[in-house]
């Protein structure tokens, strides 16, 4: 258990006095789903090292995780990242597996290499064109994989998109993280010209590339996902995620999801996957799309995700997947089965709303929830929450109302 976050320096004192059986994992970011991975990983023995700009995120506080503490954080500075994953990699006696948690940090660590860290990931000019939105849409429209109508605002007049599209309509970013930083969300609904044109100018003066797309009239509730590991032979892993509850419900944060079988929605996303070359973890994103009766492709996040811990209780340990693969050892998935997973914070924000979705949760569940059974059976789990390792939570409730201030999407 990591019972601090701790700087750089004494991180690596740290490592150099530990010695591990195995090839430690290092989880960056450490919010939610580098908690949820932890996890994961430390269910079948593997060491955790959880790493991020500062001690606020809730992962480098469960008991998953071995030792946790301060890298650069690569946005602001890449090559000070590679230097201090290059430390930490030489103050350890086997080469650790990294598992970046979002896309800055997959970026991060494609495109620098540190040396001595192994990548269970395809090779940054791959994850490039797949997490690119400009690059995968276009494919999509090669593959025939239904997806939204979208335009490229580096090649399509901001005015000549406006009126193929009409208002309202929503503008997003082809890469998420740097929207992010700029504007606090991933994806902005505009009304009206100048909203559209505040967006472009500011986006402009960043130099954050965006795109112009349709409003999709969505099924509230039906919003899908191929949760998957594929391996560099190609053998795929995954099962298919309903996101059934989201807060806010419309483009909100994922709270509740269930586990489902839709075969036609798993070959899209295996075939965008197949014929990029990807392997690693990654999660295609789809929503029910009414006026044309089908799922449209949304986005691939080759990454871990903030329900990453669903398709563990499913069955399939993407994470574990990921490492035995990276470090040779061998790894057999059980056959999916129902799973269901929750996000407490976000669910009962929703509940308590005006307005907010109903409650989907069984008194069975609620029940084995408070009790803290859910963890000592099958087809229920939480994000963060969890009786037997009660740091994470705690650190939710410090950064919710101790005034810490901490942001990350998941």
């Amino acid at each position: 258990m990591a019972t601090e976050f701790q700087s750089l320096e004494e991180l690596c004192h740290r490592l150099e006095r530990q010695s591990f059986d195995r090839p430690p994992a290092l989880v960056a970011n450490a919010h939610i789903t580098g908690g949820s991975v932890a996890r994961a990983l430390a269910a079948h023995d593997v060491p955790v090292i959880a790493l991020d700009r500062n001690g606020d995120g809730v992962g480098s506080y469960t008991d998953a995780v071995v030792a946790a503490g301060e890298v650069t954080f690569p946005l602001g500075d890449r090559e000070g990242f590679r230097r201090d994953v290059e430390r930490i990699a030489d103050a350890l006696d086997h080469e650790p597996v990294a598992f970046p948690c979002m896309d800055e940090w997959v970026h991060a660590f494609a495109e620098t290499q540190p040396a001595g860290v192994r990548l269970p990931f395809a090779d940054q000019s791959i994850i490039a064109d797949v997490l690119d939105k400009e690059s995968l849409y276009g494919l999509a429209a090669d593959l025939e994989v239904p997806h939204p109508e979208t335009y490229q605002l580096s090649a399509v007049d901001p005015a000549d998109a406006a009126a193929r599209l009409e208002y309202p309509f929503v503008v997003k970013p082809a890469r998420k993280r740097e929207f992010e930083e700029l504007l606090g969300t991933n994806v902005v609904e505009v009304e009206d010209e100048a909203a559209f044109a505040e967006i472009v100018e500011r986006a402009e003066v960043a130099d954050v590339r965006i795109m112009a797309q349709e409003k999709v009239p969505i099924a509230t509730g039906e919003d899908r996902s191929f949760a998957s590991y594929v391996s560099p032979d190609g053998e795929t892993h995954g099962v298919v995620g309903n996101a059934r509850v989201r807060h806010p419900q419309a483009y909100g944060t994922s709270c509740v999801v269930d586990t489902v079988e839709d075969a036609t929605l798993e070959a899209h996303a295996r075939t965008i996957l197949e014929h990029t070359g990807y392997y690693g973890i990654s999660e295609a994103e789809f929503v029910y799309d009414t006026a044309r009766a089908e799922y449209v492709l949304l986005d691939i996040n080759t990454r871990p995700w903030k329900w990453i811990s669903m398709p563990v209780e499913a069955g399939v340990n993407l994470p574990y997947a990921a490492y035995a693969d990276a470090v040779g050892d061998s790894y057999t998935p059980d056959a999916p089965r129902p799973a269901r997973w929750l996000y407490l914070p976000d669910y009962l924000a929703g509940l308590a709303g005006d307005g907010g979705p109903p409650d989907v949760l069984s008194t069975d569940e609620w029940r084995a929830i408070l009790t803290g059974e859910f963890e000592h059976s099958q087809g229920l789990t939480t994000g963060v929450y969890r009786p037997s390792d009660p740091g994470p939570a705690v650190q939710v409730l410090e950064t919710t109302f101790g005034g810490v201030e901490y942001y990350c999407s998941c």
